[in-house]
């Protein structure tokens, strides 16, 4: 291993930190302005028809989108003073395991061909399908 590979391996982790970083850090400083702004009770509001076909409270919107957009201890952080049922804790979980840090991997996916729209709808439409199969059978 010589210092050709070292320097070119950190030129290319350097390179693909940068990507992330310009999606990460504007989606973070968004949802965290989002949630200290009056908007979030509004927001929640109006999400309550969507969030029960999946047997979720409409606050639960918060700690779903901050799942899919930053990462999943984000949104278990948001999870926590809700409040929740072990059921709707199972759901959420179910649904955060199938579409979560979707900006992230979004930019892996890009870097590797995969088309990225279609990879975010998939994986946010399996999600919210496993969330209502699972507001079913729990």
């Amino acid at each position: 291993m010589g210092w050709s590979t070292i320097l070119r391996g950190t030129k290319n982790g350097l390179a693909i930190t940068w990507e992330l970083a310009r999606v990460i850090i504007p989606v973070f400083f968004c949802v965290t302005i989002l949630k200290y702004s009056p908007a979030l009770p509004w927001i929640s509001e109006h999400l309550v028809p969507i969030m029960q076909l999946v047997g979720l409270p409409g606050e639960a919107a918060l700690p779903l989108v901050l799942g899919y957009f930053l990462n999943i201890y984000a949104a278990i952080g948001a999870m926590l003073p809700l409040g929740m049922s072990i059921k709707e804790i199972t759901i959420m979980s179910v649904m955060l395991l199938l579409a979560h840090s979707l900006p992230m991997e979004a930019a892996v996916a890009k870097q590797t061909g995969v088309p990225v729209f279609g990879l975010i709808m998939v994986r946010i439409t399996l999600s919210f399908l496993s969330g209502m199969f699972f507001n079913l059978i729990l």
